[in-house]
């Protein structure tokens, strides 16, 4: 985050520059500096007490929670063999057509496994 000090040694542009790279809008007048310092001073704690007031992006319910933990366990873990085709999936061998489908169709479900898996990690926190 900027200090205060950080913040008046910039010119009104480079401020106008950081407010567009945020993309917040100044309060006030354009014109000022304080403008634009009020802005970036203010942002993050401004999107830290409406993440607490659970406005805009929230953390999902418990039941939320629940439902994707069931559908990992809905997945199961795979078994030898295919541990083994996804490895050789994943270094780009392919099976012949129609099969092929269907070896798409376990690595995707075990990608969406893994990306679940990191979801509910990431949530934990």
């Amino acid at each position: 985050m900027y200090t205060r000090s950080e913040l008046e040694i910039k010119t009104i542009q480079e401020l106008s520059q950081l407010c567009l790279r945020y993309g917040v809008r100044p309060t006030g007048n354009r014109g000022y500096k304080t403008s634009y310092i009020t802005t970036l001073m203010a942002f993050p704690i401004l999107a830290l007490q409406q993440f607490q007031d659970v406005r805009g992006l929230r953390r999902p319910s418990f039941a939320s929670l629940q439902n994707i933990s069931t559908a990992l366990d809905e997945m199961d873990s795979p078994t030898d063999e295919q541990i083994a085709l996804i490895r050789i999936s994943l270094e780009g061998r392919r099976m012949a057509y129609p099969d092929r489908y269907d070896q798409e169709k376990l690595l995707n479900v075990y990608k969406a496994k893994l990306h679940l898996e990191e979801v509910l990690s990431l949530l934990d926190n």
